[in-house]
Formats: structure tokens, sequence, C-alpha cells
């Protein structure tokens, strides 16, 4: 089978040949129709994420595919079940071993693509904004990265929960994709004073940030009293300061969130999560948004793209099996 490996840290990763994995204990293998990627995949590459593992390993850390075969001690599944997991790696690969408890069956309206584009972005976005930040209705949530495949979701979500929305996104296409998606206002970071544009909207009650750098600070300083700050990632490569005086002196709370890290300490949330989001999915009130697609033999490409941030919403690697 192919599958796309970091072979060495630093490096380009390559497009190797390897034998289909044997199913382990716990474990299902699933024929992988599609990946999700993410900026975790590009700090891998470079050997600076907090999970990677040493090379060689593939990469790729949510798929979506079809049960291929069954390990021992794996329950609820059948060969052919159609089934998302995020894996952590492994993904970006013709077949692929995950534990049997990380999969969730997926709803029979959603195909392979969508359900690649889903867990990590709408899972972050939902669980954040839920049980982290407890956004209310009324209350103003102010999306950083709104066009991004994460920002896109927080937007969407931000509205189903009945809040005011403030997309910030670059330039006026991306604006437009933020707004498209539900957005009631949209600025642009890089023409807009975004400090005084927000207070002008009445202040942030929830600002939600996977930027980080002077976007993201500039964004604190306009939360309200009692304001929470949703720390999801940095994907401007710059990681703020924040003064402790000023949380202090306008009661604001910061939230550091990793959707990945419950699976280790809570992973119940996330099956509840995603049982709602299915839901809403189902409902007609979430509607993915992929922006760029690519074969498993150009996810290189995909994944330079990704890094430059030329692309809306989530960009999603596919899998051809019929290949000559």
């Amino acid at each position: 089978m192919r599958a796309l490996q970091v072979v060495k840290f630093g490096e380009s990763p390559e497009l190797r040949e390897l034998e289909i994995p044997k199913v382990g204990r716990g474990q299902l293998r699933i024929r992988i129709e599609a990946c999700g990627l993410n900026f975790a995949d590009l700090l891998m590459t470079k050997g600076t994420y907090q999970e990677t593992p040493e090379p060689p390993f593939t990469l790729g850390l949510e798929v979506a595919g079809t049960v291929d075969e069954i390990g021992p001690n794996a329950n609820g599944f059948e060969i052919g079940d159609r089934v998302a997991v995020f894996g952590g790696n492994g993904g970006l690969a013709e077949f692929g071993c995950f534990p049997a408890p990380l999969c969730v069956k997926l709803p029979d309206d959603m195909d392979a693509k969508t359900a690649a584009a889903f867990q990590v972005a709408y899972g972050t976005s939902h669980l954040a904004l839920t049980l982290r930040a407890n956004l209310q209705p009324k209350e103003t949530l102010v999306v950083l990265g709104a066009a991004g495949g994460v920002g896109l979701t927080a937007v969407e979500i931000g509205k189903a929960l009945g809040a005011k929305v403030i997309a910030v996104a670059r330039g006026a296409d991306k604006c437009a994709v933020a707004k498209a998606a539900g957005a009631d206002v949209a600025l642009d970071s890089d023409t807009t004073e975004l400090k005084a544009a927000i207070r002008a909207e009445g202040g942030a009650d929830v600002i939600y940030d996977p930027v980080g750098g002077a976007l993201g600070d500039a964004a604190m300083r306009a939360l309200k009293r009692g304001g929470r700050f949703l720390v999801i990632g940095f994907a401007s490569g710059d990681i703020q300061e924040v003064k402790l005086n000023h949380l202090l002196v306008k009661n604001i709370a910061v939230h550091g969130f990793y959707w990945g890290g419950y699976m280790m300490f809570d992973p119940a949330a996330l099956q509840n999560s995603m049982q709602e989001l299915f839901v809403m999915y189902q409902d007609g009130r979430l509607k993915p948004h992929i922006g760029y697609e690519a074969e498993l033999a150009d996810a290189a490409v995909a994944l330079e793209k990704l890094r430059r941030r030329e692309t809306t919403g989530k960009v999603v690697v596919t899998v051809d099996h019929n290949r000559e």
C-alpha cells in the first residue's frame, strides 16, 4: 500500500510503498477513503507536535473509510461498517489499524470526505465553546482565523448556539467565506484595527483563537469584563504573552483547549459531543466546507498549501484504491 511518511524530521515527507498492516488486538483495520489535514501534521514533520512518534511514521490524524478487518476483542463493529477515527497518525495511507474504541460509526448521509473533514474541526469548536467557554445565546463570539479549518466550524457552531458571531479573516475573499458560514460581522485583519473594531461592536464575551500572536493579543484587549479566551492553536507561529494583571482586573478566564487530550482524561465528553454534532449535521445546521482536495499522490502538495494558508475551510486527501 501507499503511505505518506515522515522519514526524518525537518525533511519533506515521502510517499512510500509499505506492507498492508496486520490488525492487532482491540483494533479495526480500515480501508481508508479520505483523510483530513491539520496544522498538527505540519508540526509533526518538524517533530515539534506534542504527540509525535519517532520516524518513520505515517502522517494523517483523522480518517474515514470502511472496516476491512476486525481484531480480537474489538467489539461493536462489523466488516463493511463506515467509520471515522481520530488516530493521531497513520491516516495518509491506503489502510490503517486503529483502536476500536476510538472509531465512530457514520450517519448514513455522511460521505467519507465530509467525515474526514468533520471530527477535529467541529469537535474542537463544539467542545471548546460549550464545555470550556460556556457560550450563551446573545453573547458575542469573536472567531480569529475564521475562514480556516477550525475557524469556520466555530462560526457555524457559534451561530447554532445563538451567539452574535464576529469573524476575523485575512482579505475580502476569506471574509466572504466566513459571512456565508453565518457570521454576523466580518473583519479583515489586514486592514482593520482589531481591538477598536471589536469594541465598536460592543466588545467580546468569548474569543476563539487558533491563530495566536499579535492578532490574539489585540482581540484579548477587546474582551468584556468576565470574558473568556479560548487558546486553540498558534497558526501564526507566534505565541503571545498574557499579562496576568489584565486578567485579574477584568475577571477574564483563559482556557487552553486541546481536543485530542480529552481521549486521555474524558473520552465520554468527546463521544457525547460527536453525537450532538452528528444530530446537528443531520438537521442541516452544519455544512462542512472543504476548501481543497487532493489525491494521496499529491498529499505533500496539499500540506504545503495548508502551511501557506492558501486554502479556506478544510483540506482533505482522498485515496483511490482503483489506481493501476
